[in-house]
């Protein structure tokens, strides 16, 4: 039986995930000191165990050495292999090299974790430039989709439902969710000029003026790219939207701008930590633990 431990925070998350998967939970204890040092301890013995880390990695600059200390301990303890399940991976956006002298987060974080893990399960990672996990990881690095969990939702909550993706990025989200849900989608075209500038255009609305506007992402950080499809919408003459993605990243005011430009409602899967968490995803990581032990 594989051992789970949790980050702080995602304890409740981490006790339903041992349940359906039939994992036993493990005690750690973290303490940060006040000039920013951690110390670490595993309170359960480790030594010829497969051990597994619940943790998200929103925030990802907070919690690196932490896991990267749980990781390294967990081996020297003698477990027998080190997992991390991060229902959101950061640091997947930078996938190339834009200006002279950048880093190539996506690259060296991939190797970070690669080094410390023996494997690693996410949920829908903002794959862009790279098609498969195993571009850039070296270790078994699954990827768990959330689209039948939204689409359920979908069916259950929203009347005559038409699916919006809010970028070209979103058409393979959108048109995945919609065909699950049996729904219609359409896709904007976004331009973007600065990191909170961005224009979209007005889609031809006309078939679907009695239809609930869906704007559909993997990521909602700054909420900018919704927002101005949400505007445009309005414009439109059409219904307040409502706005699912999957990862509630919401950087800075990004959730109450989104409030306050008229979206009918608000979802997330449970991948971060947020008040929008309304679709769960743990029971389908349980079932695919399960489906991967046999």
């Amino acid at each position: 039986m594989s051992l789970l431990f949790s980050y702080p925070d995602y304890e409740e998350q981490a006790v339903l995930l041992a349940k359906e998967a039939g994992y036993e939970l493990g005690a750690i204890d973290i303490h940060h000191f006040p000039d920013g040092e951690t110390l670490l301890q595993l309170e359960t013995d480790v030594k010829n165990r497969d051990v597994i880390l619940f943790c998200s990695l929103n925030q990802p600059d907070s919690k690196a050495m932490t896991i990267m200390f749980f990781a390294r301990t967990a081996k020297e303890l003698g477990a027998k292999s080190v997992g991390l399940i991060t229902p959101y991976l950061g640091y997947m956006r930078q996938d190339k090299r834009f200006h002279e002298g950048e880093a190539i987060t996506s690259n060296i974080f991939a190797a970070f974790l690669s080094q410390h893990f023996d494997s690693l399960i996410t949920v829908d990672p903002h794959l862009h430039r790279h098609k498969e996990m195993k571009e850039i990881y070296t270790i078994p690095a699954q990827v768990i989709h959330a689209a039948d969990a939204i689409a359920d939702w979908i069916k259950d909550n929203i009347d005559k439902p038409v699916l919006i993706g809010p970028d070209e990025e979103s058409d393979q989200w959108v048109s995945d969710v919609a065909q699950r849900a049996g729904a219609a989608y359409t896709v904007l075209t976004k331009t973007r000029h600065g990191d909170k500038d961005v224009e979209v255009s007005v889609p031809d609305v006309d078939q679907y003026a009695d239809h609930t506007p869906v704007l559909v992402d993997d990521i909602i950080s700054t909420a900018r790219t919704m927002i101005a499809a949400a505007g445009h919408l309005k414009d439109a003459g059409m219904k307040p939207p409502v706005c699912i993605g999957v990862h509630a990243v919401f950087a800075g005011d990004g959730y109450e701008a989104l409030q306050k430009a008229g979206a009918g409602k608000i979802v997330t899967c449970n991948t971060i930590l947020h008040p929008t968490n309304a679709i769960d995803l743990i029971r389908l990581l349980a079932e695919h633990l399960k489906e991967r032990e046999g």
